[in-house]
């Protein structure tokens, strides 16, 4: 049961203007709760995290219970209250995974499991919703077409599948909403997040009533919508016994977990020369522009950055996945390190061979989940060196699709790498030939835990700088043999850019 108990008039305590200056980050992943502690220099003191369990009840549906994250929020907010020796926290930002749908009753209870960003389900409801509203008003308006992982896709769903569920929902709330919820007793939504539901209409910056008229769907599901650093609450006294927190500490709305990692590496929409690439398990391409401008042919995601400007997203679903993938499957006793070096024994070109990257089908510049991988060119000279070569040179050319799509819409000049692929100096060079950029190296890259953190300080007036510790600079140095396995990999490619 979620109580609407706040603290006395319901206002967050005043911070004193000499109180030790920490903010917390709580991020809700896909595999665990993190929570961080940043004091007012941007400097990380402290980190804890809970895992909680994946539920698939069917093959594609992923899901998890909300309750699960409550409880883990619970146990690292009370290790991270007790390692601060004292020191009281002055506000928590929230993060989290993107696009999840956590249906509530009138009540506030949890309807059913959430369904989660990587759900495959929902490919029916997402053809509903463009039958219905239309893909180009839908990108216009949205910055994206229906996509199948999207929150509304979700929502119309649950409408045909499970009546009952539906007519027990009143509001829809994202992941990092609901931590929110159960911390202030107080439902909101805010752009990052709000703007990767299907529904949001990004020039405005509110729900988009012309696409919820179209599905027949009430726009009070949704919560009121605030600024991604507006403190929306504070915490309860229900939750302060928890978590640990003092009574009234202020919650900052925080952002989706893209935008808030983008926050602690510190990339903005002010400065979109400067973006980020992630070699994560999926690989990710993040341009800050100033503008809603989105991508006429919804090839990549357009979403609200957490500081009032938008960038672009674009997304290949097995980047260091892949790599997995290939040792598990190919190359089993071997690790990555080893795996890198024998890619090194492979030219330029990787011997003719070309690798699509479409594991788990695509998103950019396709939006098609049925797309699947392959290795082409493959001959009796073509060895193992090859293969794991032309895996790197496929996730790097899957990024650089990304870049030819942005490059009308955003001023890329520089990005800064994360993920754990960018270990190999040999994938992160690669990485730089391919999409003609200098890429610097992070050591220990922020994560969505740290940006909250950040969001948190910008919430109270207080902004903290993000400290990075940059390891090296990689100047492009492409060579002609890889161009032309690039230009060989466009010429495979299901669909021209």
């Amino acid at each position: 049961m979620v109580h609407h108990d706040v603290t006395s008039g319901g206002a967050p305590a005043e911070v004193a203007a000499d109180a030790p200056h920490v903010a917390l980050g709580i991020d809700v992943g896909t595999s665990s709760v993190k929570v961080v502690a940043v004091d007012a220099d941007g400097q990380q003191l402290a980190e804890a995290e809970r895992p909680h369990a994946l539920l698939t009840p069917r093959p594609g549906w992923t899901e998890q219970r909300p309750e699960d994250w409550w409880a883990g929020a619970c146990g690292a907010l009370r290790e991270i209250v007790a390692a601060l020796d004292g020191r009281a926290p002055a506000a928590v930002g929230l993060s989290g995974q993107m696009h999840g749908m956590v249906p509530l009753d009138d009540a506030g209870e949890v309807v059913r499991p959430a369904i989660l960003w990587n759900d495959q389900r929902t490919g029916m409801a997402a053809r509903e919703i463009e039958a219905a509203v239309g893909r180009e008003t839908l990108v216009a308006r949205g910055g994206n077409p229906a996509i199948t992982g999207f929150q509304l896709a979700k929502v119309v769903w649950l409408r045909r599948a499970e009546p009952e569920s539906f007519r027990r929902l009143r509001q829809v709330l994202f992941p990092k909403d609901y931590l929110g919820l159960r911390l202030t007793g107080r439902a909101v939504a805010e752009p990052s997040d709000a703007s990767g539901s299907n529904c949001f209409h990004l020039a405005s910056k509110r729900w988009d009533e012309t696409v919820l008229a179209a599905l027949d769907l009430a726009p009070d599901l949704y919560p009121e919508v605030v600024a991604s650093d507006a403190v929306v609450g504070a915490v309860t006294r229900e939750s302060a016994a928890a978590t640990g927190l003092p009574v009234g500490t202020p919650v900052v709305a925080g952002a989706g977990d893209n935008a808030a990692a983008a926050t602690g590496m510190g990339i903005s929409s002010a400065e979109p020369a400067l973006g980020s690439v992630s070699l994560g398990t999926s690989g990710v391409l993040f341009a800050p522009i100033g503008e809603a401008t989105p991508d006429p042919q919804g090839r990549v995601h357009l979403f609200c950055h957490a500081d009032g400007g938008y960038y672009l997203l674009g997304v290949t679903l097995a980047a260091a996945g892949s790599l997995q993938w290939f040792r598990d499957t190919l190359s089993e006793g071997l690790d990555f390190d080893a795996l890198a070096s024998l890619a090194g024994e492979s030219a330029p070109g990787a011997g003719g061979v070309t690798f699509q990257p479409y594991l788990a089908g695509e998103r950019t510049p396709y939006m098609d989940p049925e797309l699947r991988g392959a290795f082409r060119g493959l001959s009796l000279a073509s060895n193992r060196a090859d293969l794991v070569r032309a895996v790197l040179e496929g996730v790097a050319f899957s990024q650089r699709d990304s870049l030819e799509v942005m490059r009308p819409l955003a001023g890329l000049s520089r990005l800064l790498a994360t993920g754990g692929g960018s270990r190999s100096r040999l994938w992160l060079q690669l990485l730089a030939d391919a999409l003609e950029l200098p890429l610097t190296q992070l050591e220990g890259a922020p994560g969505a835990a740290y940006g909250a953190a950040l969001l948190a300080h910008r919430g109270l007036g207080r902004p903290a700088a993000p400290r990075l510790t940059p390891l090296a600079t990689l100047e492009p140095a492409p060579s002609e043999d890889l161009r032309g396995a690039y230009a060989r990999y466009r010429a495979l490619s299901p669909a021209p850019l």
